[in-house]
């Protein structure tokens, strides 16, 4: 008999909770949506990049995991009441909604906003979330779930107008969720993630020592630690 440690077979995908990701196709949306397909979710990855959603693909494949992968955009309401439909019709719920997606416009003084730009943060950032949290909460209910929210506190601060507000707007909707479920379900949750070296963040500050921040992958498994 061998005295090699044999591991234990990965759950199939009947038995595996399943994990929305929206957002999951770059940054810490990536690394949380990766780092749950490693540790036995079903990650179903919503975003609009497909090339970065093959590539989360691959890289839970490779880890022993397995993802379903929904090319959408999540301001398009009639495909994420779909998307909505679908995940409830093969799963009956889901076990947690992690929501990543932001639209992080350019900074601009608060007196020469690009209103396109304002137009496609309120669409992402705010109604967006307002339109998918109906949608969820009966999902999360069924599988008696969580959602997780990442606070960004940049409302107020100098330049971040449109991208600071609808962040602020959008926390200030997923508070109000959260105290509405606090008896009775379904369990929300509003972290802030410590500064991580990602690509929206080399935008903000260009310039950066990036040395001094966190790496996503660690920042994302701190994060799901958490629930």
């Amino acid at each position: 008999m061998s005295d090699q440690t044999i591991p234990p077979a990965l759950p199939t995908l009947a038995q595996r909770p399943v994990a929305l990701v929206t957002g999951a196709s770059r940054g810490l949306g990536f690394a949380i949506a990766s780092a749950l397909g490693a540790s036995g979710w079903h990650v179903m990855a919503v975003a609009r990049t497909a090339g970065g959603l093959e590539e989360l693909d691959d890289k839970i494949q490779k880890a022993g995991g397995t993802a379903s992968l929904a090319p959408m955009d999540i301001t398009d309401e009639k495909a994420m009441d779909h998307l909505a439909r679908s995940v409830a019709a093969r799963w009956g719920g889901i076990g947690l909604w992690v929501h990543t997606a932001i639209h992080a416009a350019p900074l601009a003084p608060a007196g020469h906003l690009d209103m396109k730009d304002f137009d496609k943060s309120a669409a992402c950032n705010l109604r967006a979330t307002a339109f998918l949290i109906p949608l969820i909460e009966p999902l999360l209910r069924a599988g008696n779930g969580t959602a997780l929210f990442l606070d960004d506190p940049q409302g107020g601060e100098k330049f971040f107008g449109a991208y600071g507000a609808t962040k602020a707007a959008q926390i200030a909707l997923a508070r109000s969720w959260q105290a509405e479920c606090a008896k009775i379900g379904p369990r929300v949750l509003i972290e802030t993630p410590r500064p991580s070296a990602t690509a929206t963040r080399a935008r903000f500050y260009p310039g950066e020592d990036r040395t001094a921040l966190c790496d996503i992958h660690d920042e994302a498994q701190r994060l799901i630690g958490l629930l």
